[in-house]
């Protein structure tokens, strides 16, 4: 699994942590019942604060899409994740982008230009 995490950008990093899990779930590259790595060393690795792996996995958790299971740490508990508000908010401009004849390099220039 590859974790990216931009130290740099505005997004909260327990955000661009959770969003790794979510794209390895949806990927396929986190099955169900896999293992993910424990907060303190994930924390190391990225060079982040333990209590910042911990609120992604406190947050995915909510979701439903970790479980925590003493002695055992945070597995996948679920491969279906629904779709957040930002999730659907965006298909929702992707569709109406496509009804005004905006191609996906125009769609994503005015994204950008916006941010």
């Amino acid at each position: 699994m590859r974790w990216k995490i931009d130290h740099s950008s505005r997004e909260l990093l327990q955000h661009q942590i959770a969003r790794c899990v979510r794209q390895g779930v949806a990927s396929g590259e986190l099955p169900v019942g896999e293992q993910l790595p424990p907060a303190a060393e994930l924390a190391a690795a990225l060079s982040v604060d333990r209590n910042t792996v911990l609120a992604a996995y406190r947050q995915l958790r909510d979701e439903g899409v970790l479980e925590f299971r003493r002695g055992r740490g945070a597995r996948v508990a679920s491969a279906v994740t629904k779709p957040t508000p930002v999730t659907e908010a965006a298909q929702a401009l992707v569709a109406v982008a496509r009804q005004y004849g905006l191609g996906r390099s125009e769609l994503i220039r005015l994204i950008e230009d916006l941010t």
